[in-house]
């Protein structure tokens, strides 16, 4: 049943002010927080670990927490009031932490939880169950059953485009030191990609829309349209073809420069998926990022339905900029080659 601004107690704050997050501190934790902060719409607090030592933004509260026990007594007392929990950690984190906060953030009463899914279509359920994603999905969301008044909002932004590109030929197939491109099959498959920082204006636009719709008659864009959905973003939709002219551009290169060589998605697919399936986890990019080329576009959401960028107000980005930031990234090993 729809909620409605009128209908509220008196006193009610028709918008999101109060947002906490966890990895404030962290590689897309910090372009998550920035443009939070820059909003000046909101109350940003971090929950942190007592031991972390993590650089964080300017402006933001910090609350230190030991959640790596079973009681989670003082973590669901550190987010109660707030009104959105975003969980952004690293692949690396012990398994289960991300069920542990939705569950605290749920005993807590917390609104909104955005819970550590910024990338694939998570409606695309072949494409999740050949990432080895899907487990993950459905684990994180039966954790949101039992309470309903906690909704989750997934961000589909699919993978990273600086972070993807810079991170090696198991990535987007580049190695900018030995300026050498692995083309996946014709390389004309087209994908959507995203940069760190659409993300974090895509999320910090989303937390400042009104709450509810005022009455039955309101139809503009509201933060509560999204409970239990997942909101659609995108930089740029490329294929590696593209990928390859805009870093010719931006490095002032020619093909004869570069070591072109060719494989087949799926077969790239296919080694990465056994190698992982037999504990080698640091074939995993390599098995996730060829599965998205796939001649069956799936990570071409675009051409399916339609994004949230106007709603959500998000500017048009300069490619050959984003690129640049890539190369920039790559050739100073900014990225860890592998899981």
């Amino acid at each position: 049943m729809t909620k409605y601004a009128k209908d509220q107690p008196k006193g009610f704050l028709n918008r999101i002010q109060k947002v906490a997050i966890v990895g404030a501190g962290g590689k897309v934790g910090k372009h998550l927080t920035e443009p939070l902060l820059k909003t000046g719409k909101h109350i940003v607090t971090a929950i942190t670990r007592p031991d972390s030592t993590s650089k964080l933004p300017d402006g933001i509260n910090v609350i230190h927490v030991d959640y790596s026990g079973e009681d989670d007594t003082a973590l669901v007392e550190a987010v109660r009031g707030q009104q959105a929990l975003l969980i952004t950690m690293s692949v690396t984190a012990p398994r289960g932490t991300v069920n542990k906060l939705v569950r605290a953030a749920g005993k807590a009463g917390v609104p909104y939880v955005l819970p550590n899914w910024f990338g694939h279509d998570d409606a695309n359920d072949s494409l999740c169950d050949d990432s080895m994603l899907s487990s993950s999905r459905d684990s994180i969301l039966a954790e949101f059953e039992p309470f309903d008044a906690t909704s989750y909002i997934f961000l589909v932004c699919n993978f990273w485009y600086e972070f993807s590109l810079a991170g090696g030929p198991d990535r987007y197939g580049f190695d900018f030191k030995k300026r050498s491109f692995i083309q996946f099959d014709d390389g004309n498959v087209a994908i959507n990609t995203s940069t760190w920082p659409q993300c974090g204006r895509a999320i910090a636009s989303l937390l400042s829309l009104k709450e509810l719709p005022e009455d039955d008659m309101d139809k503009s864009p509201t933060v509560s349209q999204f409970a239990n959905s997942s909101i659609y973003i995108s930089s740029f939709r490329l294929s590696q073809r593209d990928m390859f002219e805009s870093v010719k551009r931006v490095t002032g290169t020619s093909n004869a420069d570069w070591t072109i060589s060719r494989e087949s998605a799926e077969q790239r697919w296919k080694d990465g998926h056994d190698a992982v399936k037999q504990g080698n986890f640091g074939a995993f990019p390599k098995m996730a990022y060829s599965r998205m080329f796939f001649p069956t576009r799936d990570g071409d959401y675009q051409s399916r339905r339609e994004l949230h960028n106007c709603l959500l107000n998000l500017p048009v980005e300069d490619l050959d900029e984003s690129t640049a930031i890539a190369i920039r990234m790559g050739e100073n090993d900014e990225v860890v080659q592998s899981h």
